[in-house]
């Protein structure tokens, strides 16, 4: 798994190289002291155990939320968005935090309750609450694409808990009566987003650029790609966002379907080890916690991967472990932290009789 972090994070550096022209700064050496500052403090959260991580799962729960409630009232505006609270020397990002803290929250929660009540209205409430309050003020930064991942993530642990169908047959009719009124509360580029989703060559110049820019580079790579330092359409910037979200298209334009195919391939290892964990937990907070944070790494990759191909409207989701920012980096380091954790877990169990 280590291996495979190093594989995809080298990958991505040399992507970032590229993209700045064959030069290491502004944004490659960066990335480098980060990964290796965040990928020691993973090293370290591996050795917390896991009782630590159910411990504290709900004040976590509650600084974050509090921390949103900051980025509502005092939050740093960047990009047409308030999402960050500027502390001088850095700037932190609350709702990547919630991504984590919902998870462990909801996972300590339904590691207390009785199987028989898991479908019980009173106990779905509660769940149902943790999810909507966080989404709703990310919601408002804005930023639909981090409330989607938080309430995806968060409603796949209800399922997983063993929450009746029904219940989703239910709430799946009252989201979709609810669409137009959720239409009309969208900001005009996320309705323009929506709409060049569903025919980006209807404004290939304005709203439908940046997805025809992509697929155009993804494209033009071929099987193996015009070779490093060689791309065109991100080195004469037609293709935007080059480092950012749409380093994918970026490396795919140099190595071509054979990288896209490695790095798809790598990430799909990632998550494999995930769910494997999550299949060998033996306590409800390990493998829903296992379950929750492997759904969230794939939320990050399939929902990056659709956007840049077209498949997906854009939504400002970054590639983790490529992607040149801090914020997604931590994050994703931090989640497979505890994932190497319950891994520690897993392990002590399996060598004690009993699993005690």
């Amino acid at each position: 798994m280590l291996f495979t972090v190093l594989a995809i994070t080298t990958l991505g550096l040399a992507t970032l190289y590229s993209a700045a022209g064959g030069h290491m700064t502004p944004w490659a050496s960066n990335q480098a002291l980060r990964f290796v500052v965040l990928a020691g403090g993973m090293l370290v959260l591996s050795l917390v155990p896991v009782s630590i991580w159910m411990r504290f799962a709900y004040p976590f729960y509650g600084v974050t939320l509090a921390l949103l409630l900051i980025v509502e009232l005092f939050g740093k505006i960047g990009m047409g968005a308030q999402r960050w609270i500027d502390l001088g020397i850095i700037r932190i990002q609350p709702s990547e935090f919630m991504k984590l803290a919902i998870v462990l929250t909801l996972a300590r929660f339904y590691h207390r309750v009785p199987p028989m009540f898991v479908s019980a209205p009173f106990v779905l409430l509660i769940p149902a609450g943790l999810i909507a309050v966080p989404a709703g003020l990310v919601m408002l930064q804005p930023d639909l694409g981090t409330a989607l991942m938080i309430t995806m993530a968060g409603t796949l642990l209800i399922f997983m808990a063993g929450t009746h169908l029904r219940w989703f047959i239910g709430a799946g009719a009252i989201v979709l009566s609810m669409l137009p009124v959720a239409w009309g509360m969208l900001h005009d580029y996320q309705k323009n987003r929506v709409l060049t989703f569903m025919d980006p060559e209807s404004d290939p110049l304005g709203t439908g650029y940046h997805i025809s820019q992509s697929k155009i580079a993804i494209g033009s790579g071929g099987i193996f790609g015009k070779g490093f330092l060689n791309g065109t359409q991100s080195h004469l910037a037609y293709l935007p966002e080059t480092h950012t979200d749409f380093i994918f298209a970026t490396m795919m334009e140099e190595w071509g379907m054979m990288g896209g195919l490695f790095v798809i391939f790598a990430y799909g290892y990632l998550i494999w080890w995930g769910l494997s964990l999550a299949m060998r937990s033996t306590s409800v907070f390990t493998r829903l916690t296992a379950m929750g944070l492997t759904f969230t790494l794939f939320l990050y990759v399939g929902i990056n991967l659709s956007m840049v191909m077209g498949m997906a409207p854009v939504v400002g989701i970054p590639l983790p472990l490529m992607s040149y920012g801090g914020s997604a980096m931590m994050t994703v380091l931090i989640l497979l932290g505890i994932l190497m954790s319950i891994h520690r877990d897993n392990q002590l169990r399996s060598r004690t009789p009993n699993g005690l």
